[in-house]
């Protein structure tokens, strides 16, 4: 797992712990400024929304994907 950051977050009353390249936590992070979130938020938001067959650092990544797109 070398070159991932990992992260925990509590989510639904439940810590968690997501691993991701520093590429997509900048894109995160800043998405989350830009929608005046926390890091924090912004994930519990997108957990709250992922198909529950896709993994949450998938779900992650993906969502950086699209907003670095736009």
């Amino acid at each position: 797992m070398s070159g991932l950051v990992k992260r925990s977050f509590s989510l639904s009353g439940h810590r968690t712990s997501v691993a991701l390249e520093p590429e997509f936590w900048a894109v995160l992070t800043a998405e989350a400024t830009r929608r005046g979130l926390s890091l924090a938020g912004l994930v519990a938001a997108l957990d709250a929304t992922r198909d529950p067959d896709r993994p949450l650092a998938s779900a992650l990544r993906i969502y950086a994907l699209h907003a670095g797109r736009s």
